[in-house]
């Protein structure tokens, strides 16, 4: 063992011209005794038994240690007694003969032994060459530099443990919760098992996972975000597989039971309610409904209600209010009964706008539902605004429409695409027949999910394509049979031709994004015109095809074009000039009469806005007094301005400014068109100039988030009526609520909601 007092023989240089320490000062905690056995009976200067001790740097390995991944493998004798692993964990490597010379144990170390770094300090810094022969450890956490030299005790690792350990670094310290240990402890000073027997000496890491203290109550509260969010069965807690799981995992958790969850489910339920009830209260404008009638195998339907709104800072947003069980779905009074459900549950009486059902209504129903909100909200344009029907399900029943008046040209081109798609070797040949001819088309064979018209859609647009080669597959394959005719090929093309629109329409509806009302007036023009062009054309089968399509969308276009129409003049590019050029195709000679139902319409409604103003949330008041009243800024104010003996002087303002309020209308209609740029936020630009059009641009908010769709994204092309699982309707009426309104409000909790810009050009 070589005392501190030995003296320290000069440095050698190695190989990459750094000063290497033969013999180093070091702390007793952190010597490394290698231990290495020669022969037993010779004697001499090649073959020696002894022990040698080499003051090794505790994080050094010396030049013949390779290393490997994160793995030190010692080489060319050079074997290390004991090896590093995390978790407070030693393990003790078997010694072997060395093969290499070794001088006596008080002798000095082998000179040119590069050595290498090993010590956990390295996890936390990095080395940087400041200058020639001056190096500097460098905080890979808070960028802090200290001085660092190889071999010296002044400028060695000790002080970079205390800036990580100690809590010097204040990135670390920052990161440190309560109950947590610090990331590296430093190894305790220990010579060996039981003294200086020359034993090799036990080090220590701790785990780089910080300690987290346990909480039974998080726990609970995430087993039930994870029920609502991933849709798992409440019982699941009760399963066999996942109690193991969790005892294995950490066995101080109480397992909780069915009704323990469903409990914890709920009340997830409602602290998530509470902030979506603040939010619903502070919505400067009033807020739209979209109701979609579920059915279930009990007879009883779930009526689930979607909320739709902008908000004080002009964002849109949609969020699931309710699902509410109603026992007879096929009554008069389903949906007014859900409905005012929702108004009291939410408290929104007097501020609803629009309903959006996602099936027509009869006139019974809809008279129902009109006096039931007619009680306690006002009914904007006469109610005119109030019922509209579901653009997505009106896409959806058209196709299917269309797919089954073609049911056996469909049928032919499914088989001919299976027979394709379902055999490796008839793909291969099919692919191989493709190259020969040179048909340039790039599109994929795939078979359709007839649940999804827009699967059948691409399947056949593809086949269109890919025709050539059908027609040509029997030559080289004998097999394939009853290929479709040219006359089909035709009739196939048609169907794509007309249903392109669709499918184009539809394809808004699935946005990431909430597009705003605006948009739909440019897609409904556009399919009402081409339809009714089609149902007039000479050709039988296109005539046929078209004509009953057509009926169904005109059903669509009679419901909701005044408000597609005010939501179209509500877009500064537009305005009035594309209602009078979109109603002349349509109409031709009579355009003039359905124009001044749009013109009188939007004026009626800009009235209704000045005589009745928006209810009075703190927001809405912030927007009239143009912004956020300061607490200083009403001091000193006369109680008797804000008397209730001016009552009738607010009505007299009103009056008299109703003049002035009409020509915020007009002078916007008078206003010159905006450029039709590519992109384009239509709400953007109402709250850039809100001020300039204080009454008009909160009807255009108010207009402009009417929703046209009551279906999901995910739902847009289904041609299936949605269904409630066997599984949740076994559940109370109140759990199934908590646990799909819950899963929207986690899901959606970050989602940017800001509107779509507009992509589409439409020519004048």
């Amino acid at each position: 063992m070589v005392t501190p007092e030995t003296p320290v023989t000069p440095a050698t240089p190695t190989e990459n011209h750094e000063m290497v320490h033969e013999h180093e000062m070091i702390p007793e905690h952190e010597m490394v005794h290698e231990h290495e056995m020669g022969h037993e009976h010779e004697m001499g200067h090649e073959h020696e038994m002894g022990h040698e001790h080499e003051m090794i740097h505790e994080h050094e390995m010396v030049e013949h240690d390779i290393v490997l991944g994160n793995e030190i493998v010692p080489g060319n004798g050079m074997v290390p007694d004991y090896e590093m692993i995390p978790g407070n964990e030693m393990v003790l490597a078997d010694p072997e003969p060395n093969n290499v010379e070794t001088p006596p144990s008080n002798t000095e170390t082998q000179p040119g032994k590069r050595r290498k770094k090993k010590s956990i300090v390295w996890e936390h810094f990095t080395i940087e060459t400041v200058a020639v022969g001056t190096r500097r450890a460098q905080c890979k956490q808070c960028k802090q530099s200290f001085a660092y030299s190889t071999g010296t005790k002044v400028a060695g690792t000790s002080h970079l443990k205390r800036h990580i350990a100690k809590g010097s670094c204040p990135v670390v310290l920052r990161n440190q919760q309560n109950d947590q240990l610090t990331p590296y402890s430093a190894p305790s000073k220990i010579t060996g098992y039981g003294g200086s027997n020359g034993a090799p000496k036990r080090r220590y890491r701790t785990a780089s996972t910080p300690y987290v203290a346990f909480d039974p109550d998080r726990c609970r509260q995430e087993i039930s975000k994870m029920i609502i969010m991933h849709d798992y069965p409440l019982h699941m807690v009760e399963h066999t597989g996942f109690l193991t799981f969790v005892q294995n995992l950490q066995p101080r958790f109480d397992m909780v039971s069915f009704n323990t969850v469903q409990g914890d489910c709920v009340a997830t339920y409602l602290r998530e309610k509470q902030a979506i009830q603040k939010v619903i209260d502070g919505v400067p404008g009033w807020i739209c409904l979209t109701l979609d009638m579920w059915s279930s195998r009990h007879t009883v339907g779930y009526v689930f209600i979607t909320g739709q709104y902008i908000d004080s800072e002009w964002k849109i947003h949609r969020k699931i209010l309710n699902v509410i069980m109603e026992p007879y779905p096929d009554s008069e009074t389903a949906f007014s009964h859900a409905v005012a459900a929702c108004l009291s549950d939410w408290s929104m009486e007097g501020k609803l706008f629009s309903v959006t059902i996602n099936q027509p209504l009869g006139d019974a129903a809809v008279d129902n539902l009109r006096a039931l909100l007619s009680v306690k909200n006002p009914l904007v344009l006469n109610g005119q605004l109030l019922v509209g029907n579901c653009l997505a399900r009106t896409l959806s029943s058209i196709a299917q429409y269309a797919f089954n008046f073609v049911h056996g040209t469909v049928k032919k081109v499914r088989d001919s695409v299976k027979y394709v798609k379902t055999s490796e070797s008839h793909e291969e040949k099919f692919i191989e027949l493709k190259q020969h001819l040179q048909v340039p088309s790039t599109k994929m064979l795939a078979l359709d999910d007839r649940t999804q018209w827009n699967t059948t859609y691409e399947m056949l647009l593809a086949a269109t394509e890919l025709r050539e080669v059908f027609s040509c597959l029997d030559t080289s394959d004998p097999d394939y049979k009853d290929a479709p005719t040219l006359e089909d090929w035709k009739q196939i093309e048609t169907l794509c031709t007309y249903l392109r629109t669709f499918f184009d329409t539809a394809n808004l509806l699935t946005a990431p994004t909430i597009p705003t009302t605006n948009t739909f007036f440019h897609e409904a023009w556009k399919i009402q015109l081409e339809l009714a062009r089609a149902a007039a054309s000479e050709d039988p089968f296109t005539s046929g095809l078209t004509k009953m399509m057509q009926e169904k969308f005109d059903n669509y276009w009679k419901s909701c074009c005044l408000m597609l129409a005010i939501a179209v003049v509500m877009d500064p590019r537009f305005k009035m000039k594309l209602v009078e050029f979109s109603f002349s195709k349509i109409y031709g000679d009579e355009a003039a009469t359905y124009v001044k139902i749009v013109e009188d319409g939007i004026h009626e409604l800009f009235h209704e806005y000045v005589a009745l103003p928006l209810p009075l949330t703190p927001t809405y008041i912030d927007e009239v007094n143009g912004g956020p009243m300061r607490q200083e800024d009403g001091q000193g104010l006369d109680a008797s301005c804000n008397g209730p003996g001016l009552t009738d002087f607010d009505v007299y303002i009103m009056e008299t400014s109703s003049q002035q309020s009409r020509s915020e209308l007009d002078q916007y209609l008078e206003e010159s068109l905006l450029p039709r740029v590519h992109e384009f936020d239509v709400v953007g630009w109402w709250k850039l100039n809100r001020m300039k059009y204080p009454t008009l641009s909160k009807m255009a908010r108010d207009i402009l988030s009417v929703p046209v769709s009551t279906v999901t994204a995910d739902s847009v092309f289904s041609t299936v009526s949605k269904e409630m699982d066997p599984y949740r309707c076994s559940l109370r009426p109140e759990t199934v609520e908590a646990l799909i309104c819950g899963k929207d409000w986690l899901q959606n909790a970050d989602r940017d909601t800001s509107p779509a810009p507009i992509k589409m050009e439409v020519p004048i």
